[in-house]
């Protein structure tokens, strides 16, 4: 594998034109900058073209067209992603599956959804639940974010807590290899205990072993009612205690995040339509719902929880009473990340540690943050132990920011890692965590991955400089 790809020329250009449409070949500059970034920071590596096939015929064309070549292929879905995955930063050809946008089929009787990768997660979401069934998996961005990317990405989101994260809802995919041979890695079955794993080995490979074009995905029946709540706490650590407490007493919430006061200060100043009164010595909230059939049962769970979150240093909770209070209090948590980035030059990090050690992981970062001089905003699902870290920039110079950066990122990684955790609970590694792999695993372990990599794509061409 290496990186001596051939230059796109005019040749390149036309084949592609010819592959798929003189208008889904997109050349002119501006646009390409535009594919040159996703939402990690402000990195911007534009692809030499950009082709957007509508069929996996079109697909298999262009990547045996490539490998054949030796142009490298970055597929690229909605660009919503947050470790630099569907960054070309070898340009080459930048693979748009925008156009690859059709719910082929919900099979009601089946509960399994067909799917193209380029169907925004929320409208998938939508088309289900007219039908009754539920496709969980909902990550910040699933108003604008493709299923394809999650599913290269391994996304989780909010719901993770009770009903998993996208590999737990992926039954079987169609996949292009880097030399245009086309497979199915799975069976449209609940169970499937034939061969190797070829599904699981795709989820979260980041586009690096083949390119998604279609997806079977399984559903569950839909939960009518929900109750939501935010509970504020008097110290960050506390709320972040109370999170395992809640699970050791039996209670299973849909949903279970953590947001510490920055993080709620900042989004309340960054938007207009949302308005939580918030007292001056909270430290944290914790935003908990529970789901269901049937209300009372929930308002149970509810006073259950209650019982627990009384033996904690807590406020009184503001219970959501309406669909209006509910959508404003999840628009809070959704809006975040997209707040401290308006306010500062920010690096965010997607730990994850087993949930117990949540409290240890929160005050890690802080001393951290004291030995090197930032600050820090933490919020994320703490049901799954995944803490979200924005370091922000804020006054340092940029000799001091990127001086201290990589250090304090090692640390912060090498004590996640020391209390059970990994690198990334969802948003993948990328470019911008791929220095930091040799962290999480030994070289024989890389190793292995390099192998895999090596087999699915022999010369390297599909989304290089990621993951390893």
């Amino acid at each position: 594998m290496h990186s001596n790809f051939k230059k796109i020329d005019d040749d390149d250009v036309l084949f592609f034109k010819k592959v798929t449409s003189p208008e889904r070949v997109i050349s002119e500059d501006s646009a390409l900058k535009e594919y040159g970034s996703d939402e990690t920071e402000d990195l911007c590596f534009p692809p030499s073209v950009v082709v957007q096939p509508t069929t996996t015929e079109e697909v298999s064309a262009v990547l045996k067209y490539c490998n054949d070549h030796q142009i490298c292929v970055t597929p690229i879905g909605a660009r919503t992603g947050l470790s630099g995955g569907a960054l070309a930063i070898h340009g080459g050809v930048g693979l748009s599956l925008s156009r690859m946008n059709k719910i082929i089929k919900v099979d009601e009787k089946n509960g399994q959804v067909t799917t193209e990768p380029g169907v925004i997660t929320q409208v998938l979401q939508e088309a289900c639940a007219e039908k009754g069934w539920y496709y969980a998996p909902d990550p910040s961005s699933k108003g604008s974010c493709f299923i394809g990317g999650n599913i290269a990405e391994n996304a989780g989101g909010a719901h993770a807590v009770k009903y998993g994260v996208t590999k737990d809802f992926v039954l079987n995919l169609e996949v292009v290899l880097a030399n245009g041979d086309v497979i199915w890695t799975g069976a449209n079955t609940l169970k499937n205990s034939t061969g190797y794993n070829l599904t699981q080995l795709m989820v979260g490979s980041e586009g690096t072993l083949g390119v998604v074009t279609k997806a079977v995905l399984k559903l569950i029946p839909l939960p009518r009612h929900q109750m939501l709540m935010l509970v504020p706490f008097y110290k960050a650590e506390q709320a972040c205690q109370a999170v395992s407490a809640i699970f050791q007493a039996g209670l299973m919430p849909s949903a279970l995040e953590f947001m510490e006061r920055d993080a709620i200060d900042f989004v309340l100043q960054f938007l207009d339509d949302v308005v939580v009164p918030v007292e001056d010595a909270v430290q944290a909230h914790l935003l908990i719902e529970v789901d269901g059939n049937y209300p009372e049962s929930l308002m149970q769970d509810c006073e259950k929880m209650m019982e627990v979150l009384a033996q904690f240093d807590c406020g009184d909770p503001l219970f959501a009473e309406d669909e209006t209070q509910k959508n404003q209090l999840w628009k809070m948590r959704r809006k975040v990340a997209e707040a401290v980035k308006s306010h500062s030059v920010y690096k965010e990090e997607d730990t994850v540690v087993p949930r117990y050690q949540l409290p240890t992981l929160l005050a890690a970062v802080k001393s951290i943050g004291s030995k090197y001089g930032f600050r820090s905003i933490c919020y994320g699902h703490a049901g799954d132990g995944n803490l979200h870290v924005n370091i922000l920039k804020d006054a340092l110079s940029d000799e001091q920011w990127n001086e201290m950066l990589p250090k304090a990122i090692t640390e912060i990684f090498e004590q996640t890692i020391a209390l059970g955790g990994t690198l990334s609970g969802e948003h993948g590694i990328g470019y911008v965590q791929r220095p930091y792999m040799h962290l999480a695993f030994s070289e024989i372990e890389l190793a292995l991955m390099k192998s895999i990599k090596g087999v699915f794509d022999p010369n390297g061409i599909l989304n290089p400089g990621k993951v390893l």
